[in-house]
């Protein structure tokens, strides 16, 4: 019964298409019933709930709007993130899962990696190589709109991530797979010393952070984890053959932002009025440099934790 609702769904071009869609979707958990993206939803989650970061929120949308819209896309969506701890990489990243997926984060479909509890032990790369490539490909054979999300790639043992070379490029066949629909995102610190001097320069000239532009941070940040050696890109094929579709620097973040941050968590508990609390919340958090105390050391990470001591 599941293969004949399977054929009606893939070929009736009617309207009664949707009626067999809605069944089979009622059955089923299947990657096209759970691929449900949702475009206004991320921009106004990226615009009402990340602080300080306008490139961010303007490269991801952007760049995820344009790569759904197009049917046959000729290559993945290849992000990369790059910024100091508590800058919202992460959060980021989830929003992208909780708005292409019916299932959001707990879909099947959204798989997240952390070199730390995947890829512990240096000497067992090439292990992990062939793991990591059977598991892609497995995946991508399952769900062409796969969304592959890889934390903490500063940790990444280098020469790992270049088994993934053949699945972020234009060539049409590899695998057997159809590989091009699928979204792969790079989280990492590796870079932050790029863009907090950009971030300071513009705050030590007067300057609003809002003229920062991307353009200011991709070779830049691209050469930096390219030559670190605390960089899963290390000396990275990926790299060389220019595979990331946009690298997203995440800037550092200001006492206001923090506030903001501070803000939304009392919200969240109930608590909004209590602006003794942002006050002592943003207060106690550490700013850098030593002259000008401009920006965060932590982001907004220490932030549930502090209100917790002051609330």
């Amino acid at each position: 019964m599941l293969a004949i609702l399977s054929v009606l769904f893939l070929y009736l071009c009617s309207p009664v298409c949707g009626v067999f869609q809605k069944l089979y979707c009622t059955i089923s958990d299947s990657c096209d019933c759970d691929f449900k993206p949702n475009i206004k939803d991320l921009e106004w989650d990226l615009y009402k709930n990340v602080y300080g970061q306008h490139l961010a929120q303007d490269i991801v949308s952007e760049e995820v709007a344009r790569f759904l819209q197009n049917k046959s896309p000729e290559r993945p969506l290849v992000l990369s993130f790059h910024g100091s701890s508590g800058t919202g990489k992460t959060l980021v990243s989830s929003m992208l899962g909780n708005h292409l997926y019916g299932s959001a984060m707990s879909s099947p479909y959204v798989h997240q990696f952390v070199p730390t509890l995947h890829f512990p032990l240096p000497d067992r790369v090439q292990e992990y190589r062939e793991e990591l490539k059977s598991w892609v490909q497995g995946n991508l054979t399952e769900c062409a709109r796969s969304v592959f999300l890889f934390d903490e790639m500063e940790k990444m043992p280098p020469g790992l991530i270049d088994v993934l070379e053949p699945f972020l490029g234009p060539s049409h066949v590899v695998f057997r797979t159809n590989y091009r629909k699928a979204i792969y995102v790079f989280i990492s610190t590796s870079g932050e010393e790029v863009i907090h001097r950009k971030a300071l320069e513009i705050r030590q000239a007067g300057r609003d952070r809002e003229e920062i532009t991307a353009e200011d941070f991709q070779e830049a940040i691209a050469r930096t984890v390219y030559n670190s050696t605390a960089s899963g890109f290390f000396q990275s094929s990926i790299l060389r053959q220019k595979l990331i579709t946009r690298f997203v620097p995440f800037l550092p973040l200001s006492r206001r932002h923090v506030e903001r941050c501070v803000r939304s968590q009392l919200c969240q508990r109930g608590s909004c009025g209590r602006g003794d609390v942002v006050e002592a919340v943003a207060g106690d958090m550490t700013y850098a440099p030593v002259q000008g105390h401009y920006f965060s050391t932590t982001g907004c990470k220490a932030v549930p934790a502090k209100i917790n001591l002051f609330l």
